[in-house]
Formats: C-alpha cells, sequence, structure tokens
C-alpha cells in the first residue's frame, strides 16, 4: 500500500510556484546592427539608460494597479547574435530604476552582423516565457534602424507573438551614419507600421534625428508603462495604419524588402572579398 501511495504521488504533476503579479513585463530589444555607427551606439545607450533614470518614468509605473513592472534588456543583431544586458528585473522604486540605469550605462554595446527582427521576436517571446513575473499586459519592445534581412519571416515571428497576445511596439532609428547604411529604407517607419508592431494598442515612434532620441525613448517608455500620452511626441497606432501611404500599387507592402536588399547587395559586407 506505502508503495501504491508512494507512485500515485510520483505520478502527481509537479506544483509550480504563481508567479508574481506586476502590471507590465517589458522586453527592451535593442538593435545593435553593423549598419549603426559606434556613436550611434552609444547615443542608443545612454538614452536608454536616461529614460529609466528620469522621474516621469518612475511615476508612470508607481500609477500602475499594482505599482511596479518587470523589466529585461538584451541586445540583438543577427540570428547568431544575442547579448543580454539584464535579466528580469522588479522595477517599484528610485532604487530600482537607478541600479537598472547604472547597468546599462556600463555596458559596451559592439555592432554585429546583419538585421534579424523575427529573431529578437522569437528571443523575446522566449525571454517573457522565462518571467518569474506575470503581466497584466506583456510588451516587446523593439529597436532598429533597418529591415529584416536574416532568419524566418519577420510577419510570421509577429503572428505567433500576437497569438500569445504579446503586444510588439517600435522604435525605428531612421538615421543614416552607419557603415552599413546601404541596407536601411527610406520608410522604416511604414516598414514598421506594417510588419512588425501589432496588438492592442500598440504603437511606434519614429526617431528621424539622434538629437530626438533621449526624449523619444523616455517618452515612450512613459506611453509603454503607464499608458499615458506625453505631449510632442510623433505616435503612430496600430488603428492608423491603414491611413498609412503603402509603396505598391495594391496597396500591400512587401515585408521581405530587406531580405531583398541584402541579396542585392550583400557583396559589401561579403567577408570572402579581399
Amino acid at each position: 500500500m506505502a508503495a501504491l501511495v508512494v507512485g500515485s504521488a510520483l505520478a502527481l504533476p509537479a506544483i509550480t510556484e504563481a508567479r508574481e503579479p506586476v502590471d507590465v513585463t517589458l522586453v527592451l530589444a535593442v538593435d545593435v546592427s553593423r549598419s549603426m555607427s559606434a556613436r550611434e551606439l552609444r547615443i542608443q545607450r545612454d538614452g536608454y539608460a536616461a529614460a529609466l533614470a528620469h522621474p516621469d518614468f518612475l511615476s508612470a509605473v508607481q500609477m500602475g494597479a499594482y505599482g511596479r513592472v518587470a523589466i529585461t534588456m538584451f541586445e540583438w543583431a543577427g540570428t547568431g547574435f544575442v547579448r543580454q544586458v539584464f535579466d528580469w528585473t522588479l522595477v517599484e522604486n528610485r532604487a530600482d530604476v537607478q541600479r537598472l540605469s547604472e547597468i546599462i550605462g556600463r555596458s559596451d554595446p559592439v555592432p554585429q552582423r546583419r538585421t534579424s527582427i523575427s529573431g529578437a521576436i522569437a528571443h523575446g517571446l522566449a525571454r517573457l516565457e522565462a518571467s518569474p513575473f506575470a503581466g497584466f499586459r506583456q510588451v516587446i519592445d523593439i529597436s532598429g534602424d533597418g529591415p529584416n534581412n536574416q532568419g524566418g519571416a519577420v510577419l510570421e515571428a509577429r503572428a505567433r507573438a500576437l497569438e500569445r497576445k504579446v503586444i510588439i511596439n517600435g522604435l525605428p532609428m531612421m538615421t543614416r551614419e552607419g557603415p552599413g547604411r546601404g541596407f536601411n529604407i527610406a520608410d522604416l517607419d511604414v516598414y514598421y507600421a506594417n510588419c512588425v508592431i501589432g496588438g492592442p494598442g500598440s504603437f511606434l515612434v519614429p526617431v528621424t534625428r539622434w538629437e530626438q532620441f533621449p526624449e523619444a525613448i523616455r517618452r515612450k517608455l512613459i506611453l509603454e508603462i503607464g499608458g499615458m500620452t506625453p505631449p510632442r511626441l510623433r505616435i503612430i497606432r496600430t488603428q492608423a495604419l491603414e491611413t498609412r501611404p503603402l509603396p505598391n500599387p495594391d496597396g500591400s507592402y512587401d515585408c521581405l524588402i530587406g531580405e531583398k536588399i541584402w541579396e542585392q547587395r550583400q557583396w559589401m559586407f561579403d567577408d570572402r572579398l579581399p
């Protein structure tokens, strides 16, 4: 009988510890592809550090139902590169945001080959699944300066995120400074609007000049965390996408444009060349 009881107990499913509830679980996915210069990478790093340390960000956090959020951050480029900046961290007070700001400020991003937005979304989903926190909203925040040109199709990655009720917001950086700018597109905001962002209330904030970045990322994080729309911020929401101009006469957008540009211009970065 004892053996039977033990055997039955072993057959029972394991009891998992309940995840701690928070208002938002937020994944910050930061582009460090080679199309960005060292100066741009520093501006991006310092902009995130300043945004998290700003008093307005903490105020937005504390206005939520739980008064706390969970954040993780990683850098991405091609399918073979992901570097974690910090793991899941509970944010609910000044010490929390200051610690994250200091971690980001000490990071040293190094540009890497290619651009896989689909890979960044997939890794973001994996991070959300591994989170010890249960967010009322789950958000992946993708920043990048070019279209997907490696890995799976970005539309398929977005579809998997939307199936899991994950929101994808975007920060397209429409600058022209890095050595790989030949792989960028002029209408990156339209690309992000039609191919990357999605989910209820999703939005993107285009950055056309690096001088805009520090304020843009701060105000974007406030909107993601607190749902408050800051003034003077150019926002494109999902419900407005159908009014956006599209490049094809039939009203569609080619979400494989990045892959096609790579096929045409890959010789520019072919390591086999002398």
